[in-house]
């Protein structure tokens, strides 16, 4: 029973929403210029993001293992799961479950081209595994050089819509690239904001995160503003009627508003700044999963 315990806790499965929703808005926007949908594909799409998100928080705590053993102001959205620095699972146990989720990813990936001749669903598959392993590993490792952000956004932000689509289409060829106008803004807004709390030991571990290399006090306000163009973008080009494009901005707004008000400083590991994450992460999922909404009614 503690061992399961230490799984899912390990699995950080809230985090899936971080996957779920862009792969849905992807096959949203499908769905809305065809008005068709498969659900042996959905579900396989869907199955591809749970393994994606097994495979990023399992490799992320053996990446980061000594860094999240500095870290005391780890919240639920940073600092890792705990269960290598804390003893629960061990280096060889996590290292087996990253290897049975990456072929977990691939055998979905074979499925979907023999079965539905997605021809780019396995290098889809592998550039979404290869970010990851570009944002932690070594040698590129960029997320402590600078920049890990941008990789999360273009995994997030790009390939996952774009994959939701594919999988769905078949080809790419009618793919509304306009639409990551929306997407990515708020992706990298929600790549730093993740690293906030995280910054004084991402600094002793000389991890390069946005927070890290600009300090809070700028990247704050960079959250705000990336938010803030995501929301305008969504409202400029969404496909549904204004009064239902602004019902679906309310709840993304309310917690815009709420990174308003907590935008003043407050150092990592207080309440104050766990609020201001909170609000950002709640921006980010509420927008994606309003905009695949609107574009299923649409």
């Amino acid at each position: 029973m503690h061992k399961i315990k230490a799984w899912l806790q390990a699995s950080r499965l809230p985090s899936q929403s971080y996957i779920f929703f862009p792969l849905l808005l992807g096959q949203a926007i499908h769905f809305g210029g065809s008005g068709q949908l498969n659900w042996t594909i959905f579900l396989l799409l869907h199955l591809y993001g749970l393994f994606l998100q097994l495979f990023i928080v399992y490799a992320n705590d053996r990446a980061d293992i000594e860094t999240d053993r500095l870290n005391t102001t780890f919240t639920i959205f940073s600092g890792g799961s705990r269960t290598l620095v804390n003893g629960l699972i061990s280096v060889r146990e996590n290292y087996a479950a990253v290897l049975t989720v990456i072929v977990l990813n691939a055998a979905v990936g074979l499925v979907l081209t023999a079965l539905f001749q997605s021809m780019l669903a396995l290098p889809l598959i592998a550039l979404s595994l290869g970010l990851l392993w570009l944002y932690s590993f070594s040698p590129v490792r960029l997320s402590y050089r600078g920049g890990g952000e941008l990789l999360q956004m273009l995994g997030v932000g790009m390939v996952l819509p774009v994959f939701g689509y594919y999988g769905q289409a078949g080809s790419l060829a009618a793919f509304p690239w306009h639409q990551l106008a929306f997407i990515l803004p708020c992706q990298l807004a929600c790549a730093m904001a993740t690293a906030l709390p995280d910054e004084p030991s991402d600094r002793a571990s000389c991890k390069r995160t946005a927070a890290v290399l600009l300090g809070p006090g700028v990247v704050k306000p960079a959250i705000i503003g990336l938010n803030g163009a995501s929301l305008i973008f969504f409202f400029l080009f969404s496909p549904a009627p204004l009064p239902y494009t602004i019902a679906a901005l309310l709840l993304p707004t309310v917690c815009f508003a709420g990174m308003l008000a907590l935008r003043t400083a407050s150092p990592p590991g207080s309440r104050r700044l766990a609020l201001f994450v909170t609000c950002a992460v709640g921006a980010n999922v509420l927008l994606m999963a309003a905009a695949a909404l609107l574009f299923f009614l649409t």
